[in-house]
């Protein structure tokens, strides 16, 4: 996914600008190729005197694989927050926002993400100016985060340490 974020051109009202930049912030799965992305990008604007270029070079990492052990311990966790009739449905899915976990999937480390904040999703503000969550979502994340460390620390380690 991409989406401009920043438009910058013109240095007055009644003037028409010179130069003009876009920046584009683009959410790459795992297994997205970078370059691949910027072509694509070169290609739908379909004009040469557009220069697309990456502000930074890519930092690639692997996807951390599907474990049943952090799984369990969520399942776990929202029971005993959400209770278990309905039960809640744990799905999993690929974050593309940026974490500290690229650094450390990179090191063979596995990242896990999961928040126990309930969106409305007729009211998404996520990264905008009045971002908010309710004070009983905010609450019930803090309950969940607490039993999901509880959930956690309460299995044996593989490792045996």
């Amino acid at each position: 996914t991409c989406v401009a974020t920043m438009l910058q051109a013109g240095h007055a009202e009644n003037a028409l600008p010179q130069t003009a930049r876009a920046t584009v912030n683009c959410r790459l799965l795992p297994t997205d190729d970078a370059g691949a992305v910027q072509q694509t990008l070169a290609r739908v604007l379909a004009d040469p005197e557009i220069v697309v270029a990456p502000i930074g070079a890519p930092t690639p990492s692997p996807p951390s694989p599907l474990a049943t052990e952090p799984l369990a311990a969520i399942d776990t966790a929202a029971k005993a927050v959400w209770g278990s009739t309905p039960p809640v449905p744990i799905i999993p899915f690929m974050e593309t926002g940026a974490t500290d976990g690229l650094l450390l999937r990179n090191a063979g480390i596995p990242v896990y993400g999961v928040t126990g904040i309930a969106d409305n999703p007729d009211d998404v503000r996520a990264h905008g100016k009045d971002e908010r969550v309710s004070i009983k979502s905010f609450n019930d994340a803090l309950e969940f985060a607490y039993q999901l460390i509880r959930a956690l620390g309460s299995r044996p380690n593989p490792a045996g340490k």
